[in-house]
């Protein structure tokens, strides 16, 4: 199940997702079958496969499990001290 906040905070607020680097990827899939949560669907259109977060903010924030278990360590999230200022600030903007 996809949660809609995060510490009271609107998810699509939060800058937490993957970023795939197409020059590293290899286009195994490990990243799709990793998350259930439908971040990724597998673009198969092309002459090699390619992962693309279809749904980005469905990524659980701090998750990096996509990221772990990817073999050409094509896969980033953002800095994980950045977005907890950016949740600190959000949070504070709403009081």
């Amino acid at each position: 199940m996809v949660k809609e906040t995060y510490k009271g905070v609107s998810r699509k607020n939060i800058p937490w997702y993957p970023t795939v680097n197409y020059e590293r990827c290899i286009g195994c899939g490990k990243c799709v079958d990793y998350c259930k949560l439908g971040v990724y669907k597998l673009d198969e259109n092309r002459e090699k496969s390619r992962p693309i977060a279809v749904n980005p903010f469905n990524c659980v924030v701090f998750c990096k499990g996509c990221q772990d278990i990817c073999p050409s360590g094509a896969i980033s999230h953002p800095s994980r001290k950045e977005t907890v200022d950016v949740i600190r600030r959000l949070r504070k903007d709403q009081k």
